[in-house]
């Protein structure tokens, strides 16, 4: 059964005991970086290098790790269980940057006005009864993974562009993303924001309607953000620069096929059977190729850092009392690898 989040419990949600015993783990063998991923297209470009041999060509022996949220994958990284990770700020993220232990490297997808982005969904039940619009959902339910995730952000921008106080919509912290694609399908929840590719999944086999766009209250928004450990940021910085290369061109041929549409359609063909390798692997392959074309995202090329909407997401962290409000630009984010927009 779903739990009511108390907004003040990020660490708790991320397990702050399991966070600084981590801390302690042995380091891993130095000819395997682990990259930590989830299985969503916003990650294409992970797929996309691995498979292209673009990380063998910057030297690195690369494995894709798999997790279903963000917080858990910042705990990897500072473990040691991850070398580099690409996924939404998060407040377990900022904590464990205050404690010298990641560091933000760069800025990935974004939301951009005139592509679709995330999609704001609501349950058929909650549909029906009225939710047809974001504007109504006060005293409604909003599935996120856990406190402090890009969801739980996507909430508080749809609900302060709405006059909506956020503590009036009951947030629904579910832990991993199939269980809150489950709760909105089955009506045990009212609402969700989520990718494109996975929302038109739902809007197509009629489990969910779609209410309105993300990019419409938090336009220029950094969704997703590349970092590393502090240590490799500092201290190895031919190993992080050499992944923010490869990285690189995999968000070059990205972008290309499925953003500006300038790549034939051939080269789209290909990438889209490399991706589908890793993404909805449940659906025929032309389905998910029209759901990876028509959810496509920006990422930013070069993974440039959008510094003012990072800021903005560092800022709201600490309002709600998730994070310290002693932390810094200067500690989460190392602005030297790639432009700033």
């Amino acid at each position: 059964m779903s739990v009511t989040l108390n907004r003040r419990q990020t660490l708790f949600a991320m397990g702050a005991a399991s966070a600084a015993a981590a801390f302690g783990l042995p380091a891993r063998a130095a000819e395997k970086r682990n990259l930590a991923v989830l299985s969503l297209a916003s990650h294409a470009p992970s797929f996309i290098a691995f498979e292209r041999g673009y990380f063998k060509e910057e030297g690195l022996d690369i494995e894709l790790k798999f997790f279903e949220a963000a917080q858990p994958m910042a705990v990897a990284i500072a473990s040691g269980d991850a070398e580099f990770g690409v996924t939404a700020m998060s407040g377990g993220l900022i904590s464990l940057a205050q404690k010298g232990a990641v560091k933000v490297v760069g800025g990935a997808l974004t939301e951009e006005k005139g592509i679709v982005g995330a999609v704001i969904l609501a349950s058929n039940k909650a549909y029906e009864a009225g939710l047809t619009d974001p504007s109504k959902l006060a005293g409604k339910s909003f599935g996120i993974t856990t406190a402090g995730s890009s969801f739980h952000f996507m909430a508080h921008k749809i609900a302060s562009a709405n006059n909506i106080n956020l503590a009036d919509i009951q947030l629904r912290p579910l832990q991993k993303l199939g269980a809150v694609v489950g709760a909105l399908s089955t009506g045990q929840i009212d609402a969700w924001a989520i990718q494109a590719n996975v929302a038109n999944k739902m809007i197509r086999e009629g489990a969910a309607k779609k209410i309105g766009l993300v990019s419409d209250y938090a336009p220029d928004y950094q969704v997703t953000t590349a970092f590393t450990s502090s240590k490799n940021a500092a201290e190895n910085r031919e190993l992080t620069q050499s992944f923010i290369n490869a990285y690189t061109k995999a968000i070059d041929d990205y972008n290309a096929a499925f953003v500006d549409k300038t790549a034939s359609a051939e080269e789209q063909d290909a990438l889209a059977k490399l991706v589908y390798k890793y993404v909805e692997k449940d659906s025929p392959y032309e389905v998910a190729k029209q759901n990876l074309i028509e959810g496509a995202m920006r990422i930013n090329k070069g993974l440039a850092l959008s510094l003012n909407s990072c800021t903005e997401q560092l800022e709201w962290f600490k309002s709600e009392g998730m994070v310290k409000d002693a932390i810094s630009s200067e500690q989460l984010f190392d602005t030297s690898y790639v432009k700033t927009i």
